[in-house]
């Protein structure tokens, strides 16, 4: 008897085993061609901003970390579909049936093995897919631009710096020709005698050199407005800018998601007018994320159960493989869609949080009844 267990034991770890590799390496698949989607936009960090290479990667990496959660839910969903129908299809599982094994066990044991990837899906969306997202976004705040020349296009408007609008003709290499540069954020600074009542300066020059954050300009004219639309022009053979004061167009305050779980507490809880998370329009995309981070992940056991019904012998077409899989999917279609109204509608709110609950009772009571009545007949 005890050696019958010890082999049960031993299944049960390797088909545990099994579950959660295939679970990670569609997860990790998935995310790596969903990330490799997005840092293509990301380019725009090096072309249009100016960053490093380095920090081009680095934020890449960190926002793999926001791209993952979102396929824990279809990815455990297509592991478990995929690990029962290998096994069906090899007549394992009736190895399983014939040697005293129930199938409500193996059931129990999708139920833990669920519990395993909701814990890991809570882990992630509560603390540390938010920190990380966090610190993406430091990462920018405190690696400005590294170099004005790839931002610099010919023939194109570029308006890649707060306040700043630049053009040139030609570029070659770090040469350009026919130079126009705006400023009305007063970025440039002592390039006007009067830079106290100056609201905008613009330089016009006919060639200029590019050398990282600094440009050298040639023959041309500074034309200062006041604040009194009153223009001083100021010609000049050589003229050195330091570029070093512009600043990205990045979005550089955290967004909501990459907010901590704590604070988003906190503004539910209070009201903060210095805060738009924690004004009552902001609540509303507060209690949305919420549900998102903590609520979402307990939809993740239900999927086991729902993959479950494979186990059931019958030739009905909403029991076989592919109704299966679209009942999942219909679920994971709900919880996203659900979701998002969740800070607009009380109704769905209370639905969407108690949902879970429900769902695994009805499921996990129909599947021991029916499986209960299998052996019964057996």
């Amino acid at each position: 008897m005890s050696q019958i267990i010890m082999l049960q034991n031993k299944i049960y770890q390797n088909f545990t085993i099994e579950i959660i590799k295939n679970f990670l390496m569609i997860l990790f698949g998935l995310s790596l061609i969903a990330l490799t989607v997005r840092a293509v936009s990301f380019l725009d960090l090096i072309v249009e901003n100016g960053y490093l290479v380095s920090t081009y990667f680095k934020y890449s990496v960190l926002n793999l970390f926001g791209v993952a959660p979102k396929f824990i839910p279809l990815s455990f969903l297509l592991a478990l579909i995929i690990f029962i129908l290998k096994h069906i299809q090899d007549n394992e599982f009736v190895i399983l049936w014939t040697s005293g094994v129930k199938k409500i066990q193996i059931v129990n044991l999708f139920f833990l093995i669920s519990l395993i990837v909701f814990l890991f899906y809570l882990l992630l969306t509560t603390l540390i897919t938010p920190l990380l997202l966090n610190k993406s976004r430091q990462l920018l705040n405190n690696d400005n631009f590294n170099s004005f020349l790839p931002t610099v296009r010919a023939q194109q408007f570029s308006d890649s710096f707060k306040g700043f609008t630049f053009l040139v003709e030609k570029k070659e290499n770090n040469e350009i020709k026919n130079i126009f540069l705006h400023d009305e954020n007063n970025s440039l600074k002592n390039i006007s005698p009067n830079s106290s009542d100056t609201s905008s300066t613009t330089i016009i020059a006919k060639n200029g050199i590019l050398d990282g954050k600094r440009i050298n300009l040639f023959n041309g004219q500074i034309i200062s407005t006041s604040q009194y639309n009153e223009n001083e022009i100021i010609k000049f053979d050589k003229l050195n800018i330091d570029l070093s004061y512009l600043s990205t167009t990045v979005i550089k305050t955290p967004k909501i998601q990459e907010t901590s779980t704590i604070e988003l507490f906190k503004c539910f809880f209070t009201v903060d007018a210095n805060n738009k998370l924690c004004e009552e329009k902001g609540k509303k995309e507060v209690i949305q994320t919420l549900n998102k981070r903590i609520t979402s992940p307990f939809y993740v056991p239900i999927l086991s159960l729902i993959c479950a019904l494979l186990f059931i012998k019958s030739k009905k077409f909403y029991l076989n493989k592919a109704s299966v899989f679209l009942y999942g999917f219909i679920l994971l279609l709900f919880t996203e869609l659900a979701v998002r109204y969740t800070g607009i509608n009380k109704i769905i709110l209370i639905i969407f949080n108690l949902l879970p609950l429900i769902m695994t009772v009805i499921f996990y009571i129909f599947l021991s009844y029916y499986f209960s009545k299998e052996t019964i007949k057996s």
